[in-house]
């Protein structure tokens, strides 16, 4: 992976909500903002599987990734979808939670 990967874990009170957040409009979002999308997730045991998406995305840097969230976060379509998503009450159970990765020389993965 070229850049600084962020890896974030994201709980949320309705799962299946969120996931489709992501696949309609968050992804997208993500890539007009050069985050990069690597890899999405969830977990294969209860409870955790019931509601956390874990998500690997990349940045060209670690100060381009405070930029990058920056944007994303005043971007008006993102700002009409997060306040959508609230219609029917918080969509997330907690804050999501980000990872700043650095590869060690021995990981395959890069």
């Amino acid at each position: 992976i070229q850049g600084r990967a962020a890896c974030r874990l994201w709980s949320a009170r309705r799962r299946e909500y969120g996931n489709d957040r992501f696949r309609r409009h968050t992804t997208g979002l993500f890539d007009k903002h050069g985050i990069r999308n690597v890899g999405y997730w969830t977990p294969f045991d209860q409870p955790e599987r019931s509601n956390t998406l874990i998500y690997l995305v990349r940045h060209a840097n670690r100060g381009q990734a405070d930029l990058n969230w920056q944007a994303f976060g005043r971007d008006p379509i993102w700002k009409r979808i997060a306040r959508e998503s609230r219609n029917e009450g918080e969509l997330l159970a907690r804050p999501p939670e980000r990872l700043y990765l650095k590869a060690l020389e021995f990981s395959p993965l890069k």
